[in-house]
């Protein structure tokens, strides 16, 4: 059966499906529900835990029968046996000048305070995992763990369902942060496949601001330099207060045989401004779903996104952007570059319903295929009842021209060069939103040097 959503929650987003009797249930989703939850919590913790499992237990891993996951295919996923992984494992870090005493760092979903610092910030500021809270702190977290919109999805309530620690950002009111805040979340290889489950929580209260860096990624521990496979099942929660801006980067860059879930979920209250730049590296197959719901008037929203991939990796990219209250704007730019046979999905929905007049909302997916055997399927929509909006939505498909690479070679640029500073120019329009310097010439300089990206295979 479809579940129920409130007219204020956000239209037709991932939904969880349900079996009617017990004899329907996932045994695949039912062993990965009993490694998350073999570890347990206590009081209001486990009591949350405990919810999300009871919900799992009745739910199956989305198929391709289903519209919001007609384009990903999960068979590959199944087919692996996944372990939460017991051991403390060591990392090598590459730190963010800018946040190198404001950082957090998680090694296979495990706090790593070895490797974190967060000396550098300012009063009002509070950035530590769960157990580092003080009594008054967990108590506010309390109130907006797992309260977003959509916690019912497959894979939310499955992390919510082994929820054992928390990345905590909690920002004051009228509290500006200068300094970057760097989540970090980092994946070492093992024996066996594992399954990790981040979890973020940021909280900006009335008229604060605070830049974020979230960031997946694997690193080699120092006795192995081999890939393996692995899953990460990441979820973000961030509520954005009145008149709070909040800026997000996230990049995920997982090994080339990883799986890569990511579910970000935003509301944003009256006046308040979000700005989210989503880059997409790697992970053999990788989704990430982006909600934002609107709970007060005037809100802005500019959402930048660039996947980059090749070989056979898949990546999807699923927003849905509900604007409920009058005067919001909505700003959306997502660019796909794809080599190879690689796949990349983008779906995007933009939700004004009839309270939500004057409102701004545009929509453009730009995508450029690499290859001729390269795939994307896109599909932005609108979904509009009021009557005095601004909106306009679009998607374009397309290739390296000809002559731009003829006209680059007439001024003595060979070929390959000549792709390469094509595709720079395409990336580069997303990147360069990113406020950090040095993070956007990091991510700059990985554009030049995926070499894969310069053939057609």
């Amino acid at each position: 059966m479809a579940i129920q959503v409130s007219p204020s929650s956000i239209p037709n987003s991932d939904t969880v499906s349900l079996t009617s009797t017990l004899l329907d249930r996932d045994s695949y989703l039912t062993g990965l529900l009993n490694q998350v939850t073999s570890y347990q919590t206590e009081g209001w913790l486990q009591e949350l835990r405990q919810r999300a499992a009871n919900w799992v237990r009745h739910s199956t891993i989305p198929t391709t029968r289903e519209e919001e996951w007609r384009f990903t295919d999960l068979s590959s996923l199944r087919q692996v046996q996944f372990q939460v992984d017991t051991q403390l494992r060591q990392a090598d870090i590459s730190a963010i000048p800018e946040a190198v005493n404001s950082r957090l760092v998680f090694v296979n979903g495990v706090y790593a305070p070895e490797l974190s610092a967060v000396a550098d910030l300012p009063p009002g500021v509070v950035v530590s995992n769960l157990a580092g809270l003080s009594v008054s702190q967990q108590e506010r977290v309390q109130q907006y763990l797992a309260q977003a919109e959509g916690a019912q999805e497959v894979f939310t309530a499955l992390n919510t369902a082994g929820l054992t620690d928390v990345a905590v950002v909690l920002v004051g009111k009228n509290v500006v942060v200068e300094t970057p805040i760097h989540l970090l979340f980092v994946s070492v290889v093992g024996e066996v496949a594992t399954i990790s489950q981040p979890r973020c929580l940021v909280v900006a209260e009335g008229n604060s601001q605070v830049s974020l860096v979230e960031e997946y990624t694997n690193r080699q521990d120092a006795k192995s330099a081999k890939e393996g496979v692995y899953f990460t099942n990441a979820v973000t929660e961030i509520w954005v207060g009145e008149n709070a801006q909040v800026s997000h980067t996230r990049v995920e860059w997982e090994g080339a045989e990883a799986f890569h879930i990511g579910k970000t979920a935003i509301a944003q209250a009256r006046d308040s401004r979000y700005s989210c730049n989503a880059i997409t590296f790697g992970a053999k197959l990788s989704r990430h779903n982006l909600e934002i719901l609107q709970t007060g008037e005037q809100t802005e929203t500019v959402l930048n996104g660039l996947t980059i991939i090749a070989g056979k990796q898949v990546a999807g990219t699923h927003s849905a952007i509900a604007l409920n209250y009058p005067h919001g704007t909505s700003k959306q730019l997502h660019k796909c570059i794809v080599g190879d046979r690689a796949h990349a999905v983008f779906n995007g929905k933009v939700f004004v319903p009839k309270p939500a007049q004057l409102t701004d909302a545009a929509q453009l997916n730009r995508n450029l295929l690499l290859s001729s055997k390269a795939r994307v399927d896109t599909k932005p929509q609108l979904e509009i009842t009021a009557d005095n909006v601004k909106c306009a939505h679009g998607a374009t498909v397309s290739q390296l021209e000809d002559d731009e690479i003829f006209y680059l070679q007439s001024r003595g640029i060979n070929q390959n060069d000549a792709r390469k500073l094509l595709i720079n120019a395409f990336a580069a329009e997303i990147i360069t939103q990113i406020p950090i310097p040095s993070l956007e010439e990091n991510l700059l300089n990985a554009v030049t040097n995926l070499n894969s990206l310069t053939t057609d295979n």
